[in-house]
């Protein structure tokens, strides 16, 4: 098992940052077939093979992914493809 941790401050109120968080999942489960929950400010992401959080605060949004031996092998791509995903949703890394 493999695990992404991606940190990123954000100015955002807290109910915009959990919007972006959902849009962020939205596209996740479109485009990989995820499904996705809210606990508190804590959306839980899973799909064979993936699973993590996106933990959303007033000052930061955390995304952790854990992948399954199958995709390890993508892990650059998926760190990638989450990094754009932040920087959509709530600007780019200062």
């Amino acid at each position: 098992m493999s695990e992404i941790v991606v940190t990123r401050a954000q100015g955002l109120t807290l109910k915009k940052a959990r919007a972006s968080a959902e849009h962020i999942a939205a596209e996740l489960a479109e485009e990989f077939d995820i499904d996705y929950e809210w606990d508190g400010n804590t959306l839980e992401f899973s799909r064979t093979g993936v699973s993590g959080s996106i933990v959303v605060t007033k000052k930061e949004v955390e995304i952790r992914a854990r992948l399954g031996f199958l995709l390890m092998a993508l892990r650059s791509r998926i760190e990638s493809e989450i990094h754009r995903f932040l920087d959509d949703e709530f600007g780019p890394a200062s």
